[in-house]
């Protein structure tokens, strides 16, 4: 997000450096400096490369539906007694197009896919 932003504003290395310094006042020191030496190795190629312009035109998240399922038997199975997560996400894309993206998981790969979104929660309550 930071590049893609940065990219999609022409910020030269120390317009980033100030503009996350003026946002963002919490971040250390080394993360200031590992993002500087980034962008001042990568932001060109970013910026002169066709992928700046579709990272900065990706699609906004707009909703998250899941349910738990189990599934009871198939055709090769009797008694499977299964249980699954399905998920659904909504996001809508830089024209405004709703789209549904719809995947099942495990209870583990869904525990995992939690446990990402709270550790994103923690972060975004450290900003």
């Amino acid at each position: 997000y930071t590049y893609s932003t940065a990219t999609r504003n022409h910020l030269s290395t120390e317009e980033l450096i100030t503009t996350l310094g003026n946002a963002v006042s919490v971040l250390p020191k080394h993360a200031v400096q590992v993002i500087r030496h980034v962008w001042n190795e990568q932001g060109k190629s970013v910026s002169e490369s066709e992928d700046a312009r579709s990272m900065t035109t990706v699609g906004q998240f707009v909703d998250i539906k899941w349910k738990l399922g189990v599934a009871m038997s198939s055709d090769t199975c009797r008694s499977l007694k299964y249980p699954y997560f399905m998920v659904t996400v909504t996001v809508a894309d830089p024209s405004g197009q709703i789209t549904d993206k719809s995947f099942e998981m495990t209870i583990p790969q869904f525990k995992n896919f939690c446990r990402q979104f709270q550790e994103m929660a923690a972060v975004l309550e450290t900003v």
